[in-house]
């Protein structure tokens, strides 16, 4: 591997950031932070006028309350739990401000919108956007006020969102029966190439697990769009991938895009 394609492979897989649980322990999935952050950003630029949304960052709400999944894990995956999201935002506000006048954040309105309640709606979009749109088990969303912005303030250009690379040709017999299977189910745009390096979308181990006979286990990486919930594709996508081969190996999911 030359010393580009190296820079390269590192410079995708930092972008995917945290691999988050996506759904439950029974579902099998996850879903790289950058791709959920982006469908959030896109939420609240579309449900919340007024309001731009800043550095946003997705973790365990509590470490310690996580649940072992089904399957293996994608390297360094966090395990399944409820999720924070944190996040930064600045809103437009009129302010008269005078010299004898402390204006706190709270008082500051945006068309008649006090920040607590700006905030609230804020809060409110991106906690239906994780659910309906993605799947995230979100228990808490933590709002900073950042920034005060004129009415009239441009929108800052929007940054692009790094697009994972895709998936090579395979040309195993098995992994070519599985990306067969997992680009038939509704909802998959394409299979990318992140994690693991060399451009692969379908990883094949064997895996003993503990016991005499060994098992194999298949790891598909997948871009959803944006008309299905990614916990939906990639629990359909886990269900072709297993029955595209006969041994009906364990299956886990990574998106790492979604639109």
């Amino acid at each position: 591997m030359t010393a580009d394609r190296w820079a390269q492979m590192v410079r995708h897989q930092v972008g995917l950031g945290r691999l988050l649980p996506l759904g439950g322990p029974d579902d099998g999935a996850w879903i790289a932070e950058g791709a959920a952050g982006a469908v959030l950003g896109r939420a609240a630029a579309d449900g919340a006028p007024g309001v731009r949304l800043g550095a946003l960052r997705i973790a365990p709400a509590d470490p310690e309350d996580v649940r072992e999944p089904v399957v293996p894990a994608p390297p360094s995956a966090l395990p399944p739990g409820e999720l924070r999201v944190t996040a930064d935002f600045a809103m437009t506000a009129d302010l008269a401000v005078t010299a004898d006048l402390a204006v706190t954040a709270d008082l500051a309105v945006t068309g008649g919108e006090s920040v607590p309640a700006a905030a609230s709606r804020l809060r409110r979009v991106l906690a239906t956007a994780a659910t309906d749109r993605l799947g995230l088990a979100v228990a808490e969303i933590d709002l900073r006020l950042t920034d005060l912005l004129e009415a009239d303030e441009p929108a800052p250009a929007a940054v692009p969102v790094p697009q994972p690379p895709p998936a090579r040709e395979p040309t195993d017999p098995d992994e070519i029966a599985v990306t067969a299977a997992a680009l038939a189910v509704p909802g998959v745009v394409r299979l990318t190439g992140s994690l693991g390096g060399l451009g692969r979308a379908v990883h094949i181990e064997e895996r003993r697990e503990g016991t005499a006979l060994p098992r194999r286990h298949v790891r598909v990486e997948v871009a959803t769009g944006t008309d299905h919930r990614a916990v939906d594709v990639a629990r359909s996508v886990r269900a072709a991938a297993r029955d595209a081969l006969r041994d009906r190996p364990t299956v886990a999911v990574l998106v790492t895009a979604v639109g």
